[in-house]
């Protein structure tokens, strides 16, 4: 790691140190009144919420250390494993950016692999400006096959059963991938256990408030504990842009199912349960474009949720039993906390501590509160965005990101979740794109 970025390593330790002290001492120290019974209440909820999250934060940060450790590590040991690979491209109207995704996968720094589109019944010109790339290409061959419209699960079941190599890398049509992600990615499967690899997903578009603190989210909340999953081997969601996968586990997991709004997950949790290891590559980089506005990101995480919690409800016998691979069972037990129960602390907690604060006239309580979240946020952003080189201008935004970003998608993320239980019917859609990549 370059010394600059070391430096914030070392920063968001501080930072985090700060925070520690802050919860441990300022609060009982204050000389707020605290005769209003719900506010002890409330003091007594709150701090124990802000100890659970900096559990969480350490654990997550901590493992998250390791990974990287181990990972700089079977570079420098130049661990080379290079099998065949087919990467499968979903792809349903996508004739304005199909022949430019096709000709970047061209580029990628790989011995020998295969490119296969999956016309998913397009009605556009989709299938004519793929076919017009099909050939070879010395390093790469390229495939062009059409179906009938059935969803990108269908689309990449087909592609798995078509392909002709014992590893395949699914990724989204309106995706890019790094030059060096096979590179980096495949070497992690020389371990037999290993069933699936899971990629680093970046924003490209960041162009906007909305889009930078999406670009955030991504390092910061997914990242980071993607990152601590891979180093105990039991990374539960493979991103829907980049996933390679060992084409025997697939058929064995019986593919993509398309009965939820996130395959991606239930893929991944089928791969668990079947006793596979998914570890994270953060070299293995695919680059998306992020919903530009309120409206298309709500919309985005309401689906989100939705499918994890289908995923979940399909696979609630793995998450009570624990005599499954404990981190196995572990990493079940993260993705239940995070899609149900962190989302209603956070919304309740803040709401439940700023009333109780409020109504007992003890308004500085709102303001410790805020602050520590934030401080444990900009830790979290210092040290993930050293993780990965990324740009530092983006940790600044972790203010921002705490103060209305996370409130504003938790929201979205329980009415998701009340009406998942509800069983109030949606529609899949199809999240429009502004072409930026």
């Amino acid at each position: 790691m370059r010394a600059r970025y070391l430096y914030f390593v070392v920063a968001a330790a501080i930072v985090l140190l700060t925070v520690a002290g802050a919860v441990l001492f300022m609060l009982p120290r204050t000389h707020v009144n605290v005769d209003s019974h719900p506010l002890r209440i409330a003091i007594v909820v709150v701090t124990a919420f802000l100890m659970i999250t900096m559990t969480r934060y350490l654990v997550l940060l901590w493992l998250g250390y390791l990974q990287h450790v181990e990972a700089k590590t079977r570079v420098e040991a130049d661990e080379r494993f290079e099998p065949l690979v087919t990467i499968l491209v979903p792809a349903y109207n996508e004739e304005a950016v199909i022949q430019g995704a096709i000709r970047s996968l061209l580029e990628l720094d790989y011995p020998a692999y295969d490119v296969l589109v999956i016309d998913d019944g397009s009605t556009d010109q989709t299938y004519a400006k793929a076919a017009e790339l099909e050939g070879y290409y010395g390093r790469a061959t390229v495939r062009v096959v059409s179906k009938s419209n059935g969803g990108k699960a269908s689309a990449l079941n087909t592609g798995i059963g078509l392909a002709r190599t014992p590893f395949v890398l699914c990724m989204d049509g309106d995706s890019r991938l790094s030059a060096g992600t096979l590179k980096y990615a495949m070497p992690h499967f020389r371990n037999p256990h290993v069933g699936a690899v899971a990629g680093n997903v970046k924003v490209v578009n960041r162009r906007n408030l909305w889009t930078r603190l999406q670009a955030l989210e991504y390092i910061e909340g997914l990242n980071m504990a993607r990152r601590a999953q891979g180093f105990v081997h039991a990374v539960n969601i493979v991103p829907g842009p980049i996933g390679i996968f060992r084409r025997d586990a697939l058929s064995r997991a019986g593919g993509y199912d398309t009965d939820t709004y996130a395959e991606d997950a239930d893929l991944t949790l089928k791969l668990l349960t079947h006793g596979w290891h998914i570890v994270y590559e953060d070299q293995a980089i695919a680059y998306t474009e992020a919903p530009e506005n309120l409206f298309d990101l709500l919309k985005q995480r309401y689906r989100w949720t939705r499918g994890i919690m289908q995923a979940l409800r399909k696979h609630s016998g793995a998450l009570f039993d624990p005599r499954k691979r404990f981190a196995t069972w572990i990493s079940l037990q993260s993705m239940l906390f995070e899609a149900i129960a962190w989302p209603v602390m956070n919304v309740f907690g803040n709401l439940f501590f700023s009333f109780a604060a409020l109504a007992a006239g003890a308004p500085v309580y709102v303001l410790y509160w805020w602050l520590l979240l934030t401080w444990l946020d900009v830790a979290a952003a210092l040290h993930t965005v050293a993780m990965e080189e990324e740009d530092l201008r983006l940790v600044p935004l972790a203010i921002l990101y705490r103060f209305f970003f996370v409130v504003t998608v938790d929201v979205a993320k329980l009415l998701a979740t009340a009406e998942e239980f509800l069983n109030v019917k949606m529609g899949w859609g199809k999240l429009e794109r502004a072409g930026r990549i």
